[in-house]
């Protein structure tokens, strides 16, 4: 068995715990926050997030076993560790510190690196890349709903 089947799902549950973690601190504040309408409710933030993980581990996972080791494949993989960090540090950002205006820079930051992922992962695999559109697009509404909470707050 090669180590990466064990070593990228690791990873994702790390920042999967860690967020969570990070996302709990925050509840009681958030709690008192006026949110938009179209503001999901915990569960479904929480499923999507699960599927989002799950799409995100399979798509490393196809990554790292099919497309050649060459500067452009470093790249790629130095690419899924940022959006990693930066996945936690929104909830860092949002959530435990508590500030709304920094978290949407950061996350147009962190939506690049999706969509730079995508785009890089295209030529290699056309599923792997696809299997991160929903994280794309789950931050592009993340985005736009943590700016209608920022405006609804201010």
């Amino acid at each position: 068995m090669k180590l990466n089947y064990i070593t990228i799902p690791i990873i994702t549950i790390a920042v999967s715990v860690l967020g969570s973690f990070l996302t709990s601190a925050g509840m009681d504040w958030y709690k008192t926050l006026k949110l938009p309408s179209i503001a999901p409710g915990g569960n479904i933030i929480g499923s999507v997030w699960t599927v989002i993980f799950i799409l995100s581990t399979i798509s490393a996972l196809i990554v790292w076993n099919n497309i050649p080791k060459t500067n452009l494949f470093w790249w790629i993989i130095g690419l899924f560790i940022a959006n990693a960090i930066l996945n936690v540090l929104w909830s860092f950002i949002f959530f435990y510190s508590q500030s709304i205006g920094p978290s949407i820079i950061e996350m147009i930051i962190l939506e690049l690196t999706v969509l730079c992922l995508c785009i890089l992962i295209w030529p290699f695999s056309k599923i792997a890349s696809i299997l991160l559109w929903p994280y794309a697009a789950w931050v592009i509404f993340a985005t736009y709903l943590a700016y209608n909470i920022w405006i609804l707050n201010k």
